[in-house]
């Protein structure tokens, strides 16, 4: 069995931070209390506290200026896409909102693969499909599932849909194992999903359009009804 990580210090300490700030213990824009303060505060030394700010300010919550202070940066105005984790961590609410925007993506993401894939994307969309349906489980199959979704935006030609994905997929992963349910039966998970790819196989992008719509529509009822029911 695998080593679970431990958390540090800092790890304790990033999550605290992080929470007081989207809660709004340090509402944007504040300035945080001296380091020697908060620090004491906190019960960390300056220096975790330093490596915790680090991490913070790399996420796009923090920014320091030299001589002024650590401010909490205005993230829902000036951040991107990178800090959706981090607020699905936070709050589920942020995932009525992903999904919107999955279906809008995916629909495009099909339309313009059933235009621009190759016949290598296609055998390999084809391939990736049979793993869904011959997946042992929910979660193998979610994750295969995942997989067709990366190779359909690769096949539009756009490595910005590409990184889109991989950015909404990474967006719902801290909750992953509570969106499993339309992936349990492997084979209902491959009926839905293989009207995307022969769309996109037949070359017909209004119709691999329709075909992602319709999915992404019916996995998201039942993966927010799971939720509901939890």
């Amino acid at each position: 069995m695998e080593t679970l990580p431990r958390e540090t210090v800092v790890d304790v300490l990033e999550n605290r931070l992080r929470e007081d700030i989207l809660t709004g213990r340090h509402p944007t824009g504040s300035y945080l209390p001296p380091e020697r303060e908060l620090a004491t505060g906190y019960g960390v030394t300056r220096t975790t506290l330093k490596h915790a700010f680090g991490r913070l300010v790399h996420a796009g919550l923090l920014e320091t200026r030299h001589g002024v202070g650590t401010r909490v940066r205005d993230y829902a105005r000036l951040g991107g896409a990178d800090l959706l984790p981090m607020l699905v961590r936070h709050s589920p609410d942020w995932l009525g909102e992903i999904f919107e925007v999955r279906r809008s993506i995916g629909a495009l993401i099909a339309a313009r693969a059933a235009s621009q894939r190759t016949p290598a994307q296609l055998a390999e969309l084809r391939g990736l499909l049979a793993a869904v349906a011959g997946a042992e489980g929910g979660d193998p199959a979610q994750l295969a599932d995942s997989e067709v979704h990366r190779a359909l935006a690769r096949a539009t030609g756009n490595r910005v849909y590409t990184l889109l994905t991989n950015t909404l997929f990474n967006a719902y992963l801290p909750v992953r194992a509570h969106l499993v349910e339309p992936f349990r039966d492997p084979g209902a998970a491959h009926a839905r999903l293989a009207p995307v790819v022969e769309a996109v196989a037949g070359g017909d992008a209004d119709a691999a359009r329709t075909a992602a719509d319709a999915y992404l529509t019916a996995t998201e009822r039942i993966m927010l009804d799971a939720l509901g029911a939890a």
